[in-house]
């Protein structure tokens, strides 16, 4: 039987190539299962942007000089 030597460095770089491309498969699918139907509006709730919160406003009374 013949064996090669086989370069650390490459088996690496494959396995963190190999693991970053699972991670990206998962996020992508996550979103593709969240994404919103068409015809559907966002409820209050869903909506982006800034919102001033109750631990926001304590955050700001913390920040008072």
């Amino acid at each position: 039987m013949k064996t090669t030597k086989t370069n650390r460095r490459k088996f690496l770089m494959a396995a963190g190539l190999g693991g970053a491309g699972a991670v990206a498969a998962v996020v992508v699918g996550k979103e593709a299962a969240q994404a919103p139907q068409p015809g559907a509006q966002a409820s209050a709730s869903q909506q982006s942007g800034y919102r001033v919160t109750e631990h926001i406003e304590k955050y700001y009374k913390t920040t008072e000089v």
